[in-house]
């Protein structure tokens, strides 16, 4: 989530986010030189070396020799890959290429990385720009992929561990804790709902068989096949589990152990903070994955605040002799006969690579850095069965720390009335107040409220820059006065600090078409059958991030890129591969996503 910007910020060594944002015209920044190239200490086998060459097509015209040593620093270069936007997808994917001895370049637009898992300061205060619920941070298992990413590039952040997870405020009065411990959160809901015991333990049972399914095998692309049979060789009972549970959603399965409408919601409201969208549309996997992380792996807030994540790896991958490009807005993506082979920046320099990886939505990936191009066949079949997820309202604030009861939650879930309202824009909130974890964030004596609701463009698209200011401040007037009825009464005269951002703000700040995070399913889906992965229909052309599979959230997208390295290495002769084998497996992969 991201936020509208009232004043640009100067942050010694932690640029802000957002110290920049309203210049409409920046000058290209790098790192210098010999930072900015990565290539000093580092042996470079020669058959990676090869020229930029000029490169001709209908949509972008033809590189000059003089431009083009302009691009390579005087020296003429192609890199293994270019990845579009540094959110943690991209990141993951750009570090586990680099360690891999891939030579990668990353271009963000702004002044830091991170992207929608960023941050940014305003007096004295650490605001994260997305979500403060940090998954993939344990020391154990193979879903402790953010733990896994920042080890590979040598770095390591300390964490605190969250003993609640989130603390829901429903319908009927009905309060419900997650708590860290397993045992504890399955008494609680069961002294909640003590006549579905036996169809709590059957739901949350399920989960379990596919979480120790996916934690106990190695994570890589689902789109190779090497892969995919090693694994099922050496662990066929967990592939199956796996395969069995691919094209089920978690409403259905908690159907067939639960009867009490209540109970059912209630799973409605843990699916919607994991997709946005209710249990009958949400993947029985995804739901898993995160039904059981913050139990095994737990919640670990890191210390700083969330934008180290990005900020360690963007270091990490230098460190391996990769770049990262700052204020580098990548306006398209260069097409040769039909392959990707570079990007043209909106100052008009290029950059050339074997693979190129869009961290991009899929709606911004093929209907702007593509625009000229017809649409691949497989996406329209995309967006014939997933539409966008809607965007936030989000409310960043100071507050005076009396106003919180001392013994607060980190997070919280608020429906209060109506469990109809559950989808409906504005109709549920969301609170992260991580200072509660780490008070460092903020100057003392204060807190770090976090606010965030669904809400779609439509709502906030066409209005002046009055009316459109003047909304803003109503409709966020409404959300807090809704949470200081129900939690923190007071809380209006105890705000210091107050930023309002609305789906406009997303969409311009963080480059996502209408401000979405990520697909959601039209009806009811088939799973995760029809999930795009990293492959697209154009060669050399990946995606990564949360409209492809596993879809939202960190661990989500960490997944998501690991496995498009994996995928890329192989393509570029890191990893093995078996061509056959290869056409054979994708060729299935689309067909299954037919079905969807």
């Amino acid at each position: 989530m991201n936020l509208c910007i009232q004043s640009p910020v100067k942050c010694d060594g932690r640029s802000s986010l957002f110290s920049a944002l309203k210049t409409s015209n920046f000058s290209e920044e790098r790192l210098t030189t010999s930072r900015f190239w990565g290539f000093h200490g580092r042996n470079r086998k020669k058959n990676r070396m090869f020229a930029v060459r000029s490169v001709s097509s209908s949509a972008v015209g033809t590189v000059d020799e003089t431009k083009r040593d302009e691009i390579s620093g005087g020296e003429s270069r192609v890199y293994d890959a270019i990845v579009i936007g540094s959110g943690i997808g991209g990141l993951v994917a750009a570090t586990q290429l680099a360690v891999k001895e891939a030579r990668v370049l990353v271009l963000e637009k702004y002044l830091i990385p991170g992207g929608s898992s960023g941050y940014y300061e305003r007096d004295g205060y650490t605001f994260d720009v997305g979500s403060s619920v940090m998954f993939g941070f344990s020391d154990k298992g193979n879903l402790n992929l953010i733990t896994q990413a920042l080890k590979a590039v040598g770095r390591k952040m300390e964490v605190i561990p969250d003993p609640t997870t989130v603390h829901f405020h429903l319908p009927n009065n009905l309060s419900v804790q997650i708590h860290r411990e397993y045992d504890d959160f399955i008494a609680e809901l069961t002294s909640k709902f003590p006549h579905e015991k036996e169809g709590i333990l059957g739901f949350y049972g399920d989960c379990w068989k596919i979480f120790n399914s996916l934690n106990s095998l190695e994570l890589k692309s689902l789109e190779e096949p090497l892969y995919l049979f090693g694994q099922f060789f050496q662990k066929p009972l967990e592939c199956l589990t796996l395969a069995y549970y691919l094209p089920q959603n978690a409403g259905d399965i908690a159907r067939k152990y639960i009867k009490d409408p209540q109970l059912l919601s209630f799973i409605d409201a843990e699916c919607f903070i994991v997709s946005t969208v209710n249990a009958l549309q949400t993947p029985m996997i995804n739901a898993s994955m995160v039904l059981c992380d913050r139990h095994y792996g737990g919640i670990n807030y890191p210390v700083g605040g969330v934008g180290g994540i990005a900020k360690s790896l963007a270091e990490g991958l230098v460190d391996q002799g990769s770049e990262i490009l700052y204020k580098a807005n990548v306006k398209s993506i260069i097409l040769d006969d039909g392959k990707a082979v570079g990007v043209r920046l909106a100052d008009g320099r290029e950059f050339f690579a074997k693979t190129i990886i869009s961290n991009a939505t899929r709606w911004d990936t093929f209907g702007k850095l593509l625009k000229e191009e017809k649409l691949p066949k497989e996406e329209e079949n995309f967006q014939k069965v997933y539409v966008k997820a809607p965007s936030f309202l989000s409310i960043h604030m100071g507050v005076k720390a009396e106003v919180l009861p001392p013994d607060t939650d980190c997070h919280h879930f608020v429906l209060e009335d109506n469990w109809k309202n559950l989808e409906e824009p504005y109709g549920s909130i969301f609170l992260s107040i991580p200072t509660i974890l780490d008070p460092s964030l903020a100057p003392n004596g204060r807190h770090i409220l976090h606010i965030f609701t669904t809400s779609s463009i439509e709502d906030w698209e066409g209005l002046p820059p009055k009316e459109y200011e003047a909304k803003k401040e109503d409709v966020a007037a409404g959300i807090i006065e809704r949470l200081e009825k129900k939690l923190f009464p007071g809380l209006s005269s105890s705000i210091t600090f107050k930023e309002v951002g609305t789906p406009r703000t997303h969409r311009r700040f963080l480059a996502r078409d209408k401000g979405t995070y990520g697909p959601m399913p039209r009806g009811t889906p088939k799973g995760l059958l029809g999930m795009p992965f990293n492959t697209t229909a154009i060669d050399g052309l990946y995606c990564v991030g949360d409209s492809c599979f596993p879809g939202q959230g960190v661990i989500a997208v960490a997944f998501s890129g690991v496995m498009c390295a994996h995928r890329v290495a192989a393509d570029i002769g890191l990893e093995k591969k078996s061509r056959v084998l290869d056409a054979g497996l994708l060729r299935l992969l689309g067909w299954l996503r037919t079905l969807a």
